[in-house]
């Protein structure tokens, strides 16, 4: 009997979280600090938030860029191997089998229905075979460079724009306390998220997140402080 596969595997999703995670994570700690150097310098206002609004937009620009080029990169190696793939297929297609016959053996098959295996998934489709098992690229998991560099951004945004709004709302007498305690939380929660969603442990989670963005404010609040103009 053959089972339906109910099973949602939780590394399934490390690419998109990690990157999801990351780009809001960084937008928040880096937007967050830059903010709390600049509060300590105590700039005028506008300067102020001129500075958290360029930070973000920055940043945003620079995420989606970094993240465009290297997964494009990524794309590209990984044309340049299904290429090489199907070339060595045209020319040499019993090497091919062979070696994916052998690749099943290493993973515990019989050398009899390593071989069986190989022939059965060539039919069907020897380049996808190939990619999957020897290559180790699936198809369904190759990522788009524009949609990545466009989530990035967006990641990056959504957690950079948290500073520039307490900013804008509160006085200046506070702030400092409130862009410190406004990104605590927002880190403490994006800690919880990528835990829930990774099936990781919450609190190590959270702490790793929140330790390195006091860490961060705390040296730029400091440089600020010490230097007493815009960082």
């Amino acid at each position: 009997m053959i089972y339906e596969h109910t099973e949602h595997h939780l590394s399934h999703r490390s690419g998109w979280l990690r990157a999801s995670v990351l780009g809001a994570n960084d937008g928040l700690i880096s937007t967050a600090s830059l903010m709390t150097g600049m509060v300590a310098a105590k700039p005028e206002f506008s300067t102020l938030v001129l500075t958290g609004v360029a930070a973000l937009v920055g940043g945003a620009i620079s995420m989606a860029a970094g993240e465009y080029v290297s997964v494009y990169s990524q794309t590209d190696t990984e044309k340049a191997d299904i290429e090489m793939e199907k070339r060595e297929l045209e020319l040499h297609p019993e090497k091919e089998l062979d070696e994916l016959a052998k690749i099943y053996q290493e993973r515990g098959l019989s050398e009899e229905l390593s071989i069986e295996v190989a022939k059965q998934l060539t039919a069907h489709d020897a380049l996808d075979a190939h990619m999957r098992d020897e290559i180790g690229i699936r198809k369904e998991y190759m990522s788009n460079p524009l949609q990545a560099a466009l989530s990035s951004m967006a990641a990056f945004a959504i957690g950079g724009v948290l500073p520039v709004i307490v900013t804008l709302v509160l006085p200046m007498n506070i702030l400092l306390y409130a862009i410190i305690a406004t990104t605590l939380i927002g880190l403490g929660t994006l800690g919880y998220i990528s835990a829930k969603l990774g099936g990781a442990p919450i609190r190590p989670a959270i702490t790793r997140i929140v330790v390195w963005g006091i860490i961060a404010m705390g040296i730029t609040g400091l440089i600020g402080k010490i230097v007493g103009v815009a960082i």
